[in-house]
């Protein structure tokens, strides 16, 4: 058993814990269970729930959903529409979202792959200060599909605030 000080009192027998916490107007709370033998703490239970929700609230609002957004493009994409593709990932990856590049083949496209390969690994070198390749350039039925990752998120977002 332990204290409310958090000194520990030994082992004690249940109704001796139960009349210790009653004397002093406070709980006998197991925290514990598992160990032998089980741990209690002499505590405020209701303080100590408010607490955890307080805990949780907090870890609540650090938490980030990372969405993917994605990025379509041809094979056969002019410079400029290219170029613009590459800003609009360089947006997403600073505000901490994946991005998903997806190559769009039209007929006969699909014998070139490896010519859609290349211009998914020049999109790469265009966006690599900021992104890490999270799934290789694969080809998903008449798509080719590649996944980035944010680099690292604290320094992207310190970049941006810079920028």
């Amino acid at each position: 058993m332990i204290d409310s000080d958090g000194q520990q009192l030994g082992i004690v027998p249940l109704k001796e814990g139960l009349r210790i916490a009653m004397e002093r107007g406070l709980d006998l709370v197991e925290v514990a269970p598992r160990a032998k033998p089980p741990v209690c703490r002499i505590m405020d239970y209701g303080k100590y729930k408010y607490e955890q929700s307080k805990k949780e609230r907090e870890a609540r609002k650090k938490q980030r959903v990372i969405t993917v957004k994605e990025l379509k493009l041809r094979p056969n994409i002019e410079e400029h529409d290219f170029q613009v593709k590459v800003r609009n990932a360089l947006r997403f990856l600073q505000d901490g979202d994946k991005v998903k590049v997806t190559l769009m083949f039209r007929g006969r496209e699909i014998s070139h792959s490896d010519l859609g390969r290349n211009l998914c690994l020049k999109f790469y070198q265009c966006v690599q200060d900021y992104a890490v390749i999270e799934r290789e350039p694969k080809i998903e039925g008449r798509n080719m599909v590649m996944v980035l990752a944010p680099k690292n998120q604290d320094s992207v977002k310190g970049e941006k605030r810079d920028a």
